[in-house]
């Protein structure tokens, strides 16, 4: 860092401590550049830190999904339903559920699986090499994961997916109910069969980020924490930023925001966002571990719960809630996630419980990522918009960023996750 007068400069400015600005600062130190990362709260407190840590290319399939209007529509008026609209003028939201809404239909639903299915593989492949190479100590398993179904005719509505997912190299396989049963004990009676993704994997989100941060702190890059971006400009001398403390010049800014881009787009010169983006609430609740304990991550696909279990936790999380920036910890959805448990689990919940906790997705309205120079810019990029994806995109997101940034040709086509494609 340097001294130009009373403000600060450096090479990289990074806004956002999240998994997606931290694994974008080790991208960018492994290819020579300086990074400083300003956090407006605390490292780890963002939505990376009590999701379930699955990181799943069988994800590939978007929410905007054939169908899904009608669906969310229905839930509307169901409080604890896996998906929730509460009634509310906002037309940002509504604006934003209109875009939504143009997607759900085959055509766009496909080349949204086609681009998340590229960038999450590439991420699941890369994350294998990066908690080597920096030993990240994570929990990471190449553990896979099962849908599970107690309902007929949803196990036979969910195989309509398989033919894409398998085209694009998700290995899965359909098991039979009893059959499942009988491979799994933690699952109770009455099972109508399930979908093993064996190349899915899983970490300990919380001791990731962390991990994240200390090998940026030890390849010389700077993380500051409670000092949030208020603005920022440019001009011939690069990047000039304002900041809690005080102003900072950048040759470049990488905008990892989260949530919260949708929120400082005014202040950073892009009102657009405000469209593309809204806070998508998840909840989760973290245990001590029950006696037993599934053999690797589920998803309880009728509820669309999580189940994922570490060393020492338990941890059942997901739904989604667009309500914006609500910041009320609704006991009912998370009563959903214990209730959706029970039907499935002959142990749902631990002895003891350690958390509960929600926070907000970055969602955007084709269900990708925003990666690459930011419109009209010349040195502002984002990485931002991951949806629930983010810490499965991770490794992905910030290598292409890197190589984009360097004038490299990167692993996997960049051009789906161009933020132009909004502006």
């Amino acid at each position: 860092m340097s001294q130009t007068g009373t403000t600060a400069t450096v090479d990289v400015l990074i806004a956002g401590g999240g998994v997606n600005g931290l694994a974008a600062a080790l991208a960018l130190l492994e290819a020579g550049r300086g990074v400083r990362v300003i956090e407006a709260n605390a490292i780890g407190s963002g939505a990376s830190h009590g999701n379930c840590g699955t990181i799943t290319p069988s994800h590939a399939p978007p929410l905007a999904a054939p169908g899904m209007v009608g669906t969310a529509l229905k839930w509307m008026f169901t409080p604890d339903a896996p998906l929730y609209i509460p009634p509310r003028f906002d037309p940002l939201l509504w604006r934003w559920l209109l875009g939504f809404a143009g997607r759900c239909n085959a055509r766009d639903w496909e080349a949204s699986a086609r681009g998340k299915y590229a960038l999450l593989d590439d991420s699941r492949r890369r994350l294998v090499d990066w908690v080597q190479r920096y030993a990240l100590q994570c929990e990471f398993v190449e553990s896979g994961e099962d849908y599970v179904y107690r309902n007929a005719r949803a196990f036979a509505h969910s195989q309509h997916e398989l033919p894409l997912l398998r085209e694009l190299g998700v290995a899965v396989e359909a098991i039979d109910g009893n059959a499942y049963e009988a491979q799994e004990p933690a699952l109770k009676p009455g099972v109508a069969g399930a979908l093993r993704f064996s190349g899915d994997a899983a970490l300990r989100p919380d001791r990731y980020l962390a991990e994240l941060a200390r090998a940026v702190r030890e390849r010389g890059g700077e993380i500051v924490e409670h000092c949030a971006l208020h603005g920022l400009r440019e001009d011939r001398e690069g990047v000039l930023a304002h900041t809690d403390h005080g102003a900072l010049r950048a040759r470049n800014a990488v905008l990892a925001l989260g949530a919260w881009s949708a929120k400082s787009a005014d202040a950073l010169g892009m009102p657009w966002m405000k469209r593309i983006i809204q806070p998508g609430k998840g909840y989760s609740i973290t245990y001590r571990a029950p006696g037993r304990v599934p053999k690797r991550p589920l998803v309880l696909r009728e509820r669309l719960v999580c189940v994922t279990a570490w060393n020492d936790g338990y941890r059942l999380g997901s739904t989604m809630e667009f309500s914006g920036f609500d910041e009320s910890l609704n006991a009912r959805r998370l009563g959903a996630l214990e209730r959706g448990a029970r039907e499935y689990l002959h142990e749902p919940v631990g002895p003891d419980e350690r958390e509960r906790w929600y926070g907000w997705r970055p969602m955007s309205r084709d269900d990708m990522p925003l990666i690459g120079r930011a419109p009209g810019a010349r040195r502002t990029w984002l990485n931002t918009g991951h949806g629930m994806m983010g810490v499965g995109m991770s490794t992905g997101s910030a290598q292409l960023l890197a190589d984009m940034m360097a004038g490299r040709a990167p692993a996997i086509d960049p051009a789906p996750y161009r933020p132009e494609r909004f502006a």
